[in-house]
């Protein structure tokens, strides 16, 4: 398969995995709709599928989330797989992804930085104008 034609298969499967998780069809009680699936990785001969998945949910609660998702995965594949048409529909593994949350975090230790510096200016400016 070309390469732009994978890449349009990985955000087909992401955007159908997320709409079966959007909308609560999975039931399996672990699976929280606050669950997104960030990316989606299809092995060239279509026999394996890593699904992403992260949460602003707490850690344990977002493991417990993928763990409902690997348990559904066959009824996930079968969904999914009368929807589209490819010769072979991959086995669909679900792996926690904390680069988003990371990635929040880094971002909040950045503004605190900058407020902190922006608040040691400010002090600075101050003890000199008192001199």
């Amino acid at each position: 398969m070309g390469q732009y034609r994978m890449q349009r298969l990985n955000d087909q499967l992401r955007d159908e995995i997320s709409k079966l998780i959007l909308h609560g069809d999975v039931k399996d009680p672990r699976v929280n709709t606050f669950l997104s699936v960030n990316r989606v990785e299809v092995t060239t001969d279509l026999a394996y599928a890593k699904v992403y998945v992260s949460s602003f949910l707490p850690d344990n609660q977002l493991k417990k989330g993928v763990d409902g998702l690997n348990n559904a995965s066959g009824f996930i594949q079968g969904q999914i797989a009368k929807k589209m048409r490819i010769r072979q529909f991959p086995k669909l593994q679900f792996i926690v992804d904390v680069g988003m949350k990371e990635g929040f975090n880094m971002v909040q230790m950045l503004n605190e930085l900058e407020r902190e510096e922006k608040q040691n200016a400010q002090t600075t400016e101050s003890t000199s104008d008192e001199e």
